[in-house]
């Protein structure tokens, strides 16, 4: 089955019952980790609180859109069919080489999922947009750089390229476990400009805290990027018909075959410890089921995490093309830091109607950032007016949070909120993270899992 997951919730009583996992909430995150462990012989009650998949990470549809951003307002009849909306509340595009794609592969959920290839990777600079060059060939050909800057950008790409880290005759002197990231510009001269966009628009740092630090993850990350490009050519990103709500239920999908159970629009009542402080279960409806574990989202425990931060996410319609990106019909644009005078960068993932997100003729761009201000809108400004003409735009800012604990102690295991970077490689970080804090060992992503049909 490829396309739209179609997946029958049932609704048992849970009183009495005893599982091994409860998982709250249904995130990404917390549907992969069902999914994991149900495939591991784990038996896994899932619950959350809404009627519908995703949680902070699902699609909606435009009555769902309207009804959470403009309460008692109905659609424009312009906008289209209901139907033909899946919005995401959450812009990420999964890198089509990273470790996410990795887990898809590894679950074999990519069987329920559709993909397609975003068209463009860009950057702002200089007050206009440009593609990213990811090797020496493309950079050779930039606007980015002027004829000088064009050869020591090759000559750092060619570095880059042929890095070894046990051949001390390929490192030129840097050890890049141990060398900071600027040094390694220094080192080849590069103007901050090139560095902007290697840094932001190749790396994906989302600041410059990064330049301080060892130069090996600035390395991965390059890496990373030049071979997703390398997978399928014009972008390294790729994304799901039918929006990213699609991938939890996917995920949910999995678990359910492998005898996971679902309950949607379930509110937790209590969540009940030992005289130890250790996880007993939650009640529901007045009923108790128990497990030996808990895994949620931040919004169940909000005792038990810290805020880290704000997002803001300005969602907005448009009926053409980002102008400058040559009429394609899916695009992510970086603006480093520095082109927008901030300290974090401002990101716009560009969908369409070619993904099956918004009816024929309209576009979806997702214009985010980190809060630094006390105006969160006006910080997507410098994003926005890349976008030309917009028809409709709905504001959405989030508290990022984070466990203050490991969850060992208590058994109750904490996702981290969804942060401002535009790819899902955190998430997966967040996921084997908290999979090696409930198993002990790591995850591994090695062959397919045993298929199972239900």
């Amino acid at each position: 089955m490829r396309g739209r997951v179609a997946l029958t919730v049932h609704n048992p009583k849970p009183q009495d019952e005893q599982y091994d996992v409860i998982v709250l909430g249904t995130g990404l995150t917390e549907c992969i980790l069902s999914g994991l462990l149900s495939v591991e012989g784990k038996k896994v009650l899932h619950m959350d609180r809404n009627d519908y998949y995703g949680g902070a990470s699902a699609s909606l549809n435009l009555t769902q859109l309207y009804r959470k951003f403009r309460s008692g307002m109905e659609p424009p009849a312009m906008l289209g069919r209901d139907r033909d909306y899946n919005v995401d509340l959450i812009p990420k595009f999964a890198m089509a080489s990273g470790d996410f794609t990795n887990l898809l592969y590894h679950t074999d959920v990519t069987r329920y999922l559709e993909f397609r290839q975003i068209a463009g990777s860009y950057v702002f600079r200089d007050g206009k947009i440009s593609k990213v060059p990811s090797n020496n060939i493309e950079a050779a050909a930039s606007p980015l750089m002027g004829w000088f800057e064009k050869g020591r950008a090759k000559s750092f790409f060619e570095f880059i390229q042929n890095y070894d880290f046990n051949n001390p005759a390929t490192q030129q002197g840097l050890d890049l476990n141990t060398v900071p990231m600027s040094v390694v510009y220094k080192k080849f001269g590069l103007e901050p400009g090139t560095q902007d966009f290697i840094g932001h628009s190749l790396a994906l740092h989302i600041d410059d805290s990064y330049m301080n630090q060892p130069a090996k993850d600035t390395y991965e990350r390059i890496c990373l990027y030049m071979n997703s490009m390398t997978r399928y050519g014009k972008s390294p990103y790729i994304y799901p018909m039918y929006g990213l709500g699609e991938l939890p239920q996917s995920f949910a999908r999995l678990s359910a075959i492998y005898g996971g159970t679902y309950m949607l629009d379930k509110k937790i009542e209590e969540v009940i410890y030992d005289e130890e402080g250790k996880f007993v279960g939650v009640k529901s409806d007045g009923e108790i089921a128990k497990a030996k574990l808990v895994v949620a989202d931040p919004s169940y425990f909000p005792s038990k995490v810290k805020k880290v931060g704000q997002v803001v996410r300005v969602i907005c319609f448009l009926n053409h093309p980002i102008p400058n990106t040559g009429d394609s019909d899916s695009v992510q644009i970086v603006i480093p830091q520095n082109q927008a005078k901030r300290k974090n960068d401002i990101y716009v993932a560009n969908i369409s109607n070619a993904h099956s997100v918004c009816a024929p003729g309209f576009h979806i761009a997702i214009v985010s950032t980190i809060v630094e201000t006390s105006t969160p809108e006006k910080e997507c400004d410098a994003g926005i007016a890349l976008l030309g003409q917009v028809i409709e735009k709905f504001v959405c800012v989030d508290d990022l949070y984070e466990p203050v604990s490991d969850g060992v102690a208590d058994q109750v295991f904490i996702s981290k909120s969804y942060d401002a970077t535009s790819h899902f490689e955190t998430v997966s970080q967040d996921v084997k993270a908290i999979y090696k804090r409930i198993t002990g060992v790591d995850l591994k992503l090695e062959g397919k899992v045993q298929r199972l049909e239900g």
